[in-house]
């Protein structure tokens, strides 16, 4: 099977504080050769110095400390490596329980999210909670990894009895994809290498299954959507009736010649060129930035969103979404807020907080109605003007928001539309 390695694969990283995720993402770095010299001789220093036989790995990312102890409040460390298979973006998100926004924001934009599992310890508390995050997100994958085997003496028991702890759980979670490992981390097994001490396993490692993981059919290709980011209209004299309309498509493919009509106004066209600073293409798709030309001399503006004429989101003006509070400061009720939905920017208000979620036990509380950092919660959101939205199941761009304060220019929430 053939593997672009342009294709860019991002997962995030999730378990509770002594599962081992630093030292996970330290083999993977170490065991996978992507790890620069230089910091490879600093960190065996550091490990020396420290009196560790080998390469303490969780040196790797843990230079994030620092920063986490200076207080910076939204906290997500990325880690960038290639193999010759594939790019890839990890997005280190800390385990406790007052970061659910910074899992959320990490994981946003996520292929794939690793929840790591201490094979002593089985599915605890944290483990629903990242799962049941990682399946709000509609993260396609999951990947549990059930770490530090070699403490369990590589029993095949114990990785038995701990998936069928998970799958009670989760059947549900949205999430359809999700495949278990035996690994440990500290030792290497089954990270990069396959481990010959777990020959009861016959699945590849986990690095392999990173590198084959199947994500082009993560990007919806059916519903076309390209919100403009800005108008192209240079002043040259070679360029004096150029009017391109700049931005990055969303989903969906778009090809000279398509029927395509201009929301929230209406006007229809045809796409006259599609045009990039490499020329132009016969065709684009997400996540490729380009200028769209029209036959027609039409007004398009940022914030507007070009569409198939066949296949229109609807516009609407009030909706019902999940929200991650990610502020300090309490909701305000009934207070006016900036909504940014794709390049789209209005004002918008809470109308109501339907109930919240209790992501340990996954029940609803439908009396306590304050939104406080981290709560998840179910809520109905009213705008001044039209939003071009989809279900954030069948579009994670054009069905996602932000919430700003406009007092503070804060960002306050985020929120999946339903």
């Amino acid at each position: 099977m053939h593997i672009d390695n342009n294709q860019l694969l991002r997962f995030t990283t999730a378990g509770s504080v002594d599962d081992g995720k630093s030292t996970l993402i330290g083999r993977l770095l170490y065991d996978s050769k992507a790890i620069f010299e230089d910091q490879l001789a600093a960190v065996e220093t550091t490990s020396k110095k420290k009196g560790h036989a080998g390469v303490d790995l969780a040196l790797f990312t843990d230079g994030l400390r620092d920063e986490r102890e200076q207080g910076i409040t939204i906290d997500v460390a990325y880690r960038y490596f290639t193999t010759p298979k594939r790019k890839f973006i990890i997005a280190d998100t800390p385990g406790h329980i007052q970061y659910t926004r910074n899992m959320v924001t990490g994981a946003s934009t996520a292929n794939a999210a690793l929840i790591l599992i201490d094979a002593r310890n089985g599915v605890i508390e944290q483990t629903k909670r990242h799962a049941f995050i990682a399946s709000l997100l509609q993260i396609p994958h999951l990947i549990v990894c059930i770490n530090k085997m070699d403490l369990v003496g590589y029993s095949e028991q114990v990785y038995n009895d701990i998936i069928i702890q998970f799958e009670e759980f989760s059947s549900k979670l949205y999430t359809k994809d999700i495949q278990f490992l035996p690994i440990s981390a500290l030792d290497g097994d089954n990270v990069v290498n396959r481990s010959t001490r777990m020959d009861w396993y016959q699945g590849a490692p986990l690095l392999h299954t990173l590198e084959h993981m199947h994500i082009s059919s993560d990007i919806n290709k059916i519903d076309a959507r390209f919100p403009v980011q800005t108008v192209i209209r240079p002043q040259r004299d070679e360029f004096i009736d150029y009017r391109g309309y700049a931005g990055r498509v969303a989903s969906g493919i778009f090809r000279p010649g398509d029927a395509v009509t201009v929301l929230p106004s209406g006007f229809t066209s045809k796409i006259k060129t599609i045009d990039t600073l490499d020329g132009s293409l016969e065709e684009a798709f997400a996540p490729m930035s380009a200028a769209i030309t029209l036959e027609d001399d039409i007004d398009v503006s940022r914030g507007d969103m070009i569409v198939k004429t066949n296949n229109k989101p609807t516009p609407t003006q009030e909706f019902d979404a999940m929200l991650c509070w990610l502020h300090n400061d309490a909701a305000r009720p009934r207070a006016k807020y900036t909504i940014l939905h794709t390049s789209n920017e209005q004002k918008a208000m809470i109308k109501d907080v339907l109930y919240k979620i209790d992501i340990n036990t996954y029940s609803r509380e439908e009396e306590n109605k304050e939104l406080a950092m981290n709560d998840i919660a179910r809520i109905k959101v009213r705008t001044t003007r039209p939003l071009m939205i989809d279900e954030y199941r069948d579009n994670r761009i054009t069905g996602s928001f932000i919430l700003i304060d406009d007092a503070t220019h804060e960002t306050v929430a985020a929120g999946m539309i339903l």
